[in-house]
């Protein structure tokens, strides 16, 4: 008897892999492409079946859309209209039990970052007064996320304290709620950031995937939190490997500071496209003396790190954010637990 079970142990160990018929029965890709996938960011507080329940009339589509749990935190709901669908994902940021939730429209084979980014209407405060132009802008919703819409129109009275931008959101990220400026000649200034329809969060590391009382960081004191940031930082800065080695045709071209991760982005200074084709020039036969060809890059890179805009276009690859006239896009009310500042 143990012979047996011990056979029969191995032989499952041994099993190939089960290959599903590629028949038109067996897949539902079809019905998929009007359908959206998502992810609960708290699952503790986000029970699956209530959400699969409850969501549909939230979004005023009894009847027309079907919800399907995956797992405890990833779940799908499969419309009958693509009018319908697009209607819920230009609400944008969702919200179930009042904690957010990550949706995207299903692809049929998703990149590795997929239900990792959230849009996000943010509402940036106490800017400096010559900084209202599309470019700042853009460039301090970037603090915050990837700026995709700014709201604002340079020729119409602004109303309200703050200026509204949507970015793209990375959950993995806590929400910043200020920022420092330096403004140069030893001035500095602290604008604030409030998100629109983002309800609960943990108040103490802001991050969106649990509540304050279990966060990790509660019970430390705030000066040891900043101390062991810094000394983390300081770490990974000693440690990090050069970008460049000394193989790379870019060795000796750009410097190790115009290249690698932004600390104040957390993205790429230069993204690995850009690089590649200087690398390509670089080596090409062209007619060119190489010293021409590396004057060249050097120039071109350090007249790109002058302007916002250009690194986001040419260093970067990333689209200029849409301008948009209606200073109410989108808007939603912002939710803050948080305790309040005395005055």
């Amino acid at each position: 008897m143990d012979r047996a079970l011990m056979a029969l142990s191995l032989d499952e160990e041994e099993e190939a892999p089960f290959v599903m018929p590629d028949l038109p029965g067996f897949s539902s890709a079809e019905d998929n492409v009007l359908s959206i996938m998502g992810r609960a960011l708290n699952p503790e507080c986000q029970k699956m079946s209530g959400l699969i329940l409850t969501m549909s009339r939230k979004w005023q589509k009894e009847g027309r859309v079907r919800g399907v749990a995956l797992s405890k935190e990833r779940f799908q709901f499969i419309f009958q209209s693509e009018h319908d669908l697009l209607d819920v994902l230009d609400k944008g940021i969702q919200t179930y039990n009042e904690w957010a939730l990550v949706l995207e429209r299903w692809v049929e084979n998703p990149p590795e970052d997929y239900l990792q980014y959230v849009p996000i209407w943010v509402q940036i405060g106490q800017i400096p007064v010559n900084y209202y132009t599309r470019e700042a802008l853009t460039a301090l919703g970037d603090l915050v996320g990837k700026t995709k819409v700014v709201a604002f129109d340079p020729s119409k009275p602004i109303t309200q304290d703050f200026v509204r931008v949507q970015v793209l959101f990375d959950v993995s990220k806590p929400l910043k709620t200020h920022r420092v400026l330096d403004l140069g000649g030893g001035r500095t200034t602290t604008i604030r950031f409030h998100y629109e329809k983002v309800q609960k969060r943990c108040f103490t590391c802001q991050q969106l995937n649990h509540e304050q009382q279990i966060c990790p960081l509660k019970f430390r004191q705030r000066q040891e939190e900043a101390a062991l940031r810094r000394e983390r930082r300081q770490e990974v800065l000693h440690q990090r490997k050069p970008v460049l080695d000394k193989d790379d045709p870019l060795f000796g071209v750009l410097n190790e500071s115009q290249v690698g991760i932004d600390p104040l982005t957390g993205r790429p200074k230069i993204v690995k496209e850009v690089l590649d084709e200087m690398r390509r020039y670089l080596l090409a036969e062209v007619g060119e003396d190489i010293l021409v060809k590396v004057d060249r890059v050097q120039k071109t890179v350090e007249e790109a790190e002058k302007d916002p805009v250009a690194q986001r276009t040419i260093l970067r690859l990333e689209p200029v954010p849409v301008l948009s006239y209606d200073l109410d896009k989108g808007k939603g009310r912002v939710f803050d637990y948080g305790e309040k500042e005395e005055a």
